[in-house]
């Protein structure tokens, strides 16, 4: 099973689109590893550089909506192969999310007043998170900070995570 945590990158809007996660003009290379470079390129949030801000980070947190745009699976193997398999925010377009755990990932969902908590607390900070899939909790650590939330996983995204993704899965059970 791929590892749940690491260090953090807050983004701090809503409505990240699938095409701010890997723009379009990179779809056509064949390997998830050819999308690497091209991670949150045309991202536009104050202060926030790609090649300084993303190296090193294995989740991100977000506001609502994250992954709307056009359907495609580009958007979480570009976060997988950057090593990100966790997105943590208060919603998600309907079909990145699906894809997150297809490939065996988490998004996990947050209310917004939780949410709201984590980014006053820690965001501007070096923070890391411990996910325990098992217990159904996110536990975030700055310096002597630290908040434990719950989040919910239903069954069958947990069976795609522990199997590590749809195909796996498949193979496993039939």
């Amino acid at each position: 099973m791929k590892n749940f945590g690491g260090s953090v990158l807050f983004l701090d809007r809503s409505d990240i689109n699938t095409d701010e996660i890997i723009p379009a003009k990179y779809l056509t290379e064949n390997s998830k590893e050819a999308l690497k470079p091209y991670i949150l390129e045309d991202l536009k949030l104050e202060g926030f550089d790609p090649q300084r801000d993303i190296p090193g980070k294995g989740v991100i947190v977000s506001r609502g909506n994250f992954g709307c745009g056009s359907s495609r699976e580009h958007a979480p193997w570009v976060l997988e192969v950057n090593g990100i398999n966790l997105v943590i925010a208060e919603s998600f377009a309907r079909i990145f999310r699906q894809n997150m755990y297809n490939c065996g990932m988490i998004a996990a969902e947050l209310p917004p007043d939780a949410l709201e908590g984590i980014f006053r607390e820690f965001a501007g900070g070096e923070t890391t998170l411990r996910a325990d899939i098992k217990a159904g909790t996110l536990t975030f650590t700055s310096g002597e900070k630290e908040r434990t939330l719950p989040f919910t996983l239903k069954n069958f995204e947990r069976a795609l995570v522990d199997s590590g993704g749809w195909v796996e899965y498949a193979a496993r059970h039939y």
